[in-house]
């Protein structure tokens, strides 16, 4: 029998069944409005909750007490983070995959999908796409397959994107989402400048795990779920984790992921540098409705606040999983991190017309927000936000604990802001459409007003300056 020990190096301890249903059973009977009212108000002290907490939160039944927590998260977002939403995309270098998974249409046993490794040459062409629309932060995907999708090619293929410099363009933080690995590749992934290394746990829930992951290498619980563990052992500061919604009891995943940031957090002294939310949605071969724990958009909206206040100093993430609505209520409650423009098919950036591989047959899921990027662009704007391409901190080695010290408290906005608004300016520049520009100028105008230090704002309005000049890569 596994017990509950926060700094354990095994994922059934740090991530402990029966003490996450002892928290669930503890949290399901009515507290009473001012037991939940007790929680809220410690979170006002912007300093995070407890798994144990935000379980109790989680039953509540109190109307009051969700609108008081709708208007915290929305509160830390801003002093956190300000009006600043990061603006990534994923490009899928391959779909080749051995694992099982009953969720992804890449698993091994399907088909119906075309199968597509990019060479490099086709790497250059979908970066040099994903350039032209303005982006500066990729997420690389692949599926797991090692005598396919190789930590060499992986490793050749991160050389690759930061190699090109197209006219003002050029991708500036390359995060990685692959499967679980070994701390030397890790080590390896570190060397080669990554930003942040992703891996989605999909369910906390081991018995329930396996089953969704009946073969491959993804089926082993202990070695998907300690590879955080793996990562930052291997050098790796800035990790990003995540569930996804529908494949469990969202309670029980809820609890999970706080557990996981916690542990995170006891033994290397950093949590999770990002948590993603997605639900599980459309895609060749996979029906959600078949999946009994599929969240409505009112709990969607509530595990975002809860995330929020939960977990301050991490940046949330939401993806063109989710449609416009969906994504502009979030964004109201705590998201500081959106795709846009995204595609989910090996090559679906910049697919020659003459090739005759079906890019859009090998989508890994159905997206919902099919906008342009310049589109979400102009519609952050339009609804108060600050669109941001800004890579920085990763370039300027405020990664791990020297992020996380600042975030948490607070002075991160003393650089993120005039960053944002620079690597805003080179977008207007750049990339914009008349009447994105018009409005990305008014904000930077506006924005400029909200830095407190003046030698910084002097500064900022030089940089400003410099980039309507024609010169690019200001950073604070």
């Amino acid at each position: 029998m596994y017990k509950y020990d926060i700094k354990s190096s095994k994922a059934e301890e740090f991530i402990n069944h029966e003490h996450i249903i002892k928290c669930i059973k503890e949290a399901e009977a009515d507290k009473g409005i001012d037991f939940y009212m007790a929680i809220v108000d410690k979170a006002r002290e912007e300093k995070g909750l407890s798994h144990m907490e935000v379980a109790y939160l989680l039953h509540c039944k109190y109307e009051e007490v969700w609108q008081e927590i709708f208007k915290l998260a929305k509160q830390i977002k801003e002093d956190y983070y300000g009006s600043r939403i990061v603006l990534f995309a994923p490009l899928y270098l391959s779909n080749y995959c051995i694992n099982g998974c009953v969720y992804c249409p890449y698993h091994a046993t399907n088909t119906t999908i075309p199968r597509k490794k990019l060479t490099q040459e086709e790497i250059k062409r979908e970066a040099i796409a994903l350039m032209d629309m303005g982006h500066k932060r990729l997420a690389l995907e692949m599926g797991e397959d090692d005598t396919v999708n190789t930590m060499e090619y992986l490793l050749d293929s991160i050389k690759t994107i930061y190699d090109i410099k197209h006219k003002n363009g050029e991708i500036r933080r390359v995060n990685v989402n692959i499967a679980a690995t070994t701390v030397e590749n890790y080590t390896k992934l570190r060397d080669a400048g990554i930003g942040t290394y992703i891996l989605f746990q999909e369910t906390y829930h081991k018995e329930n795990y396996e089953k969704l992951h009946p073969t491959g290498p993804k089926s082993d619980y202990a070695w998907h779920t300690e590879a955080m563990d793996r990562a930052m052992e291997g050098g790796i500061d800035d990790v990003g984790c995540g569930v996804l919604f529908g494949l469990n009891n969202y309670i029980y995943d809820f609890i999970g992921i706080i557990m996981h940031a916690e542990h995170l957090e006891a033994r290397f002294g950093v949590g999770p540098h990002t948590i993603s939310i997605p639900r599980i949605c459309p895609a060749d071969d996979i029906n959600p409705e078949e999946f009994e724990n599929s969240l409505s958009d009112e709990l969607f909206l509530k595990i975002v606040a809860l995330l929020r206040i939960a977990v301050p100093y991490t940046g949330l993430i939401v993806s063109t999983r989710e449609s416009q609505k969906s994504r502009e209520k979030a964004l109201q409650y705590g998201i500081s991190q959106i795709s846009g423009g995204s595609k989910t098919s090996v090559g679906g950036y910049a697919c020659d017309v003459e090739d005759d591989f079906a890019y859009e047959e090998s989508v890994q899921f159905d997206i919902s927000d099919k906008r342009t990027l310049d589109d979400i662009v102009k519609w952050l704007l339009e609804q108060g936000h600050m669109p941001s391409f800004c890579t920085a901190c990763y370039r300027e080695g405020r990664t791990g604990d020297r992020f996380m010290s600042l975030c948490k408290s607070k002075q991160i906005c003393n650089v993120c802001l005039p960053n944002a608004l620079m690597t805003l300016n080179e977008y207007l520049e750049d990339y914009a459409s008349e009447e994105t520009k018009a409005l990305g100028e008014q904000k930077i105008m506006e924005e400029l007003e909200h830095i407190k230090q003046p030698k910084v704002k002097e500064k900022a309005r030089e940089y400003i300056k410099g980039i309507k000049d024609g010169k690019r890569d200001f950073r604070f």
